[in-house]
C-alpha cells in the first residue's frame, strides 16, 4: 500500500473513536438519570383520618425516580395542603394520592391507621383479613420488648399491606377501634410490633 493512501484511513478511525465515545457518553447520562432522585412529599407528624393537611404537616424527602410507587412529588405542594387525609397515618408516611380524599368509612366506631414497619416488626406472610394484636413498647424499649407492663397493645385486623422495596419498609393498614387508632398513629415506629393471633386467617 502506497504513502499515498494512509491519510485517507484517519477520519474514518477519528469517526470510529468519536461513535465509541460519544455511546459512553450516552451511556453515563442514561445511568445518572436512572439513578435521579426528586424530593418529595412526606408527613412530618402523625395525622387522623379525616384530617386536612396544612403546611406544617409535610416536609420533603429524596426518592429514586420512576419507583412506580406514586409519590407525590413536592412541585405539588400546594395541591395537596387543605386536602383531607383518608386513612390516620404515621409521621414520616410518604403520600401518595390514595392516602388523600374523603375518609374510607369503616364500620361505626371503628379506624384505619397505617404503620410503616421494617422486617422482624411483623410476621412474614400477614396478609389482608388476618386478625392481629398491635403492641407499642414504651420509651426506652424495643419493639420487641412486649412483655413490660408499660407496653400498649390494641386488637386489629389487616385491611392491606404494601411493600416498598426501595427502602425495605412494609405499610399495614389496620381496622381498629377509633381511639386505639389515634394512638397508634401517634405511637412512634420504631417501637411498634405486629403479631398474628390465633384465629387470624382471612
Amino acid at each position: 500500500m502506497s504513502s499515498a493512501s494512509r491519510p485517507r484511513r484517519l477520519p474514518y478511525l477519528l469517526v470510529g473513536v468519536l461513535l465509541v465515545l460519544g455511546c459512553t457518553a450516552g451511556g453515563v447520562v442514561v445511568a445518572t438519570r436512572a439513578g435521579q432522585q426528586e424530593p418529595v412529599l412526606v408527613l412530618a407528624r402523625a395525622v387522623s383520618v379525616g384530617q386536612t393537611l396544612s403546611d406544617r404537616d409535610l416536609r420533603e424527602e429524596s426518592m429514586l425516580v420512576g419507583s412506580g410507587l406514586g409519590f407525590i412529588p413536592v412541585r405539588a405542594r400546594a395541591k395537596v395542603v387543605g386536602r383531607p387525609v383518608a386513612y390516620s397515618l404515621p409521621i414520616g408516611t410518604l403520600l401518595t394520592e390514595k392516602l388523600l380524599g374523603n375518609a374510607r368509612i369503616p364500620p361505626a366506631g371503628q379506624a384505619v391507621a397505617a404503620v410503616a414497619l421494617k422486617a422482624g416488626q411483623f410476621p412474614l406472610g400477614v396478609q389482608p383479613g388476618n386478625r392481629v394484636t398491635v403492641v407499642v413498647a414504651s420509651a426506652g424499649e424495643s419493639a420487641s420488648s412486649t412483655t413490660s407492663s408499660s407496653s400498649q397493645a390494641w386488637d386489629a385486623s389487616v385491611a392491606d399491606v404494601r411493600s416498598d422495596s426501595t427502602d425495605q419498609t412494609t405499610v399495614i393498614s389496620l381496622q381498629m377501634a377509633q381511639e386505639d387508632a389515634r394512638q397508634l398513629a401517634a405511637a412512634p415506629t420504631g417501637q411498634i410490633t405486629v403479631v398474628l393471633v390465633h384465629g387470624g386467617g382471612q
